[in-house]
């Protein structure tokens, strides 16, 4: 069975992982709902994975990045505690043990990293001022930027209306709570979307909603089927 999934990048891609089976890893207690992957267990990958309490998983390396975000309960490892909402960034090259006593869930995101992205990152998000976005009903909250590429939290007040807007480089998004809509449909928590190169839309959330977008990290043209 061909292990690459949804990494042809010049198309739409989509799932709503409140409805996705959890999948077993190769550590007891972790388990994982694939969203992109380059191989089973290395390479470009995107998940939501889940710690049962006491689940942990053996020393290993991220030669080209991992990103995540906690969803809920506590996330640990080696260099520190990361309760829910905590946004890090390891660099190319870093390594950990991780490990979740209390069990938790993550957004996850592997080797996509530039090789030169070398700042790690951690972000109390429960903690950080929200900003003022670009229509009224909007906040932003940055937490990374380099290159080309700028993740946030976006937060959506009820019946707020976003411009309609191409994304160079591409947008990826998460859907954290509330709903999140464009003229293409509904995306209720737990919703992943991945839209290409220069793709536009015109978002909105009629009952509110808070998501983590990435922008300018997908290629101009298709890399895999």
């Amino acid at each position: 069975m061909n292990a690459t999934l949804k990494l042809n990048f010049a198309h739409q891609a989509s799932a709503q992982t409140a409805a996705m089976p959890w999948t077993p890893s190769p550590a007891a207690g972790v388990w994982r709902k694939p969203l992109e992957r380059e191989q089973r267990e290395s390479g470009r990958a995107t998940s939501v994975v889940r710690y049962v309490p006491g689940a942990s998983f053996a020393t290993h390396a991220h030669p080209m990045g991992e990103e995540f975000l906690v969803l809920s309960g506590v996330f640990e490892d080696q260099h520190g505690r990361y309760p829910t909402g905590t946004y890090v960034r390891n660099p190319p090259g870093s390594s950990h043990a991780p490990r979740s006593p209390q069990g938790c869930e993550l957004f996850v995101k592997l080797a996509h990293f530039d090789p030169d992205d070398l700042q790690r990152v951690v972000i109390d998000t429960t903690a950080q001022a929200w900003r003022p976005g670009l229509v009224k009903g909007l906040q932003v909250m940055p937490l990374a930027e380099f290159g080309g590429e700028h993740t946030a939290l976006v937060r959506w007040a009820p019946n707020t209306f976003f411009n309609p807007h191409r994304h160079w480089g591409g947008e990826e998004i998460f859907v954290i709570d509330g709903v999140f809509s464009d003229e293409h449909g509904h995306y209720p928590a737990g919703s992943w979307l991945r839209s290409p190169h220069l793709s536009q839309h015109q978002p909105f959330s009629r009952e509110g909603c808070t998501i983590l977008v990435k922008v300018g990290h997908l290629p101009a043209t298709a890399v895999t089927a």
